[in-house]
């Protein structure tokens, strides 16, 4: 008690004594300070008491909000309930990959000058048209060459063959590198699933992994068609059939 009765009287000696020092600097026209806090816990030591009171109005607006806004704790991003969502890749769409309705095959009407058992292949059209003994012709889609690989003529089947091998010739590799320089038969061999072979020529009526091209130019001047087209076409047709390319 006695030595927090000192401690009273210290601190009332300062009291008086600030005041006198204040009442000194506003008589020379000087800002007082502002007011002191007095903590409740007089035991506290004196120099602890002396805070001055804090007005949060005279903050600036921009210190405030600094101060007010509270602290946001980031999430663990690897957490187990905050995995990082993955984009799903887009559904491919299989519009661009269907064969185009007009190449599917069909019976038209022929009245043309090529005897019946003639394949008559219009390069323009994209057609394939096998021609029938009642006026009629069987109509399939076909994919042609590209710009630069249209060629014209006639020539006859010399071979048939299902499943073909694959030997690209030394000009295609020439401009395709990454070709191999052969490729058994299979659903993955360009050739499809059947090969109608025109005389010495390196061309072919043939199969298609790739249905969506019929109808269009993209081969190196062979004639592709569907697998199931060609298949089709192949249990009609012999070797040493005519074949006219125009």
């Amino acid at each position: 008690m006695r030595n927090a009765s000192s401690r009273i009287v210290l601190f009332t000696g300062a009291l008086l004594i600030g005041a006198g020092l204040a009442g000194s600097q506003a008589s020379a026209g000087q800002v007082a300070p502002p007011p002191l806090v007095l903590s409740p816990n007089l035991t506290e030591p004196w120099t602890m008491q002396l805070q001055p009171r804090v007005n949060r109005r005279a903050v600036a607006p921009a210190q405030r909000r600094q101060v007010e806004q509270p602290q946001v704790r980031r999430a663990n991003w690897w957490s187990p309930r905050q995995q990082p969502v993955r984009q799903q890749p887009q559904a491919r769409t299989t519009q661009s990959r269907q064969i185009a309705p007009q190449f599917l095959p069909t019976i038209v009407k022929y009245d043309g000058k090529y005897k019946p058992g003639t394949i008559v292949i219009d390069t323009n059209a994209r057609y394939l048209y096998l021609v029938q003994k009642d006026g009629t012709a069987r109509r399939y889609g076909v994919g042609v060459g590209k710009p630069g690989f249209e060629w014209a003529g006639r020539h006859r089947i010399s071979r048939k063959a299902e499943w073909p091998d694959w030997r690209p010739p030394a000009e295609m590799r020439k401009r395709r590198p990454d070709l191999p320089t052969f490729m058994a038969g299979g659903p993955e061999n360009p050739l499809g699933a059947r090969a109608l072979y025109l005389g010495s020529t390196l061309y072919r009526i043939h199969g298609s992994n790739q249905p969506w091209t019929i109808g269009h130019a993209v081969s190196s001047g062979c004639i592709r068609m569907r697998n199931e087209d060609v298949t089709d076409l192949y249990e009609r047709v012999g070797v040493g059939t005519t074949v006219i390319v125009i």
